[in-house]
């Protein structure tokens, strides 16, 4: 059997700076999105993906994985959408057993809602404390741990800046 491989003081401090910020920091969005939106982030990451993708739609299995849900999980959170009239479910026709998510105008409706709130607690909480080179410093690292782990992440390809400059928002 091997050693572990024990952090160091710095690591164990990164470490551990690393995980209350980034709980601290979704704690926070998801408390601003239910207060001024009535949603949860789940949802508006739901809604997110969907209105990203070709039609607003895709196959539950696909809007599961990324989303990194469970099938189970994110069924459940799509029940609570179409409750809301935000996303609509259509059976698979060539697979019985599948079935379709879809944004509907309504849910695009609360998600361009919500969008602008969610931006500036993203914007306040994280960007505004940090300075133009610690963003880069962050995109690097963050894609050094998420490439690995997951390569060609579907979050960080649809990310980049617009030919305005503009970049765009996800979850």
């Amino acid at each position: 059997m091997s050693r572990p491989r024990w952090l160091n003081d710095d690591e164990q401090g990164a470490w551990r700076a690393f995980y209350a910020a980034s709980r601290v920091l979704f704690d926070q969005l998801d408390r601003e999105l239910q207060r001024d939106s009535d949603m949860p982030h789940t949802y508006y990451e739901i809604l997110v993906v969907l209105s990203e993708v070709p039609e607003r739609e895709l196959r539950m299995r696909e809007l599961a994985e990324l989303t990194r849900s469970s099938p189970s999980r994110l069924s459940h959170a799509v029940s609570r959408l179409e409750g809301r009239g935000w996303v609509r479910r259509r059976e698979c026709l060539d697979d019985k057993r599948g079935q379709f998510a879809m944004l509907t105008g309504e849910g695009m409706a609360a998600l361009v809602e919500a969008a602008p709130g969610h931006v500036e607690g993203v914007r306040t909480h994280l960007f505004d404390r940090l300075t133009p080179q610690q963003v880069d410093q962050l995109r690097a690292i963050c894609e050094a741990v998420v490439d690995p782990l997951v390569p060609d992440h579907p979050l960080l390809r649809r990310q980049g800046a617009g030919t305005s400059g503009e970049r765009k928002e996800g979850p």
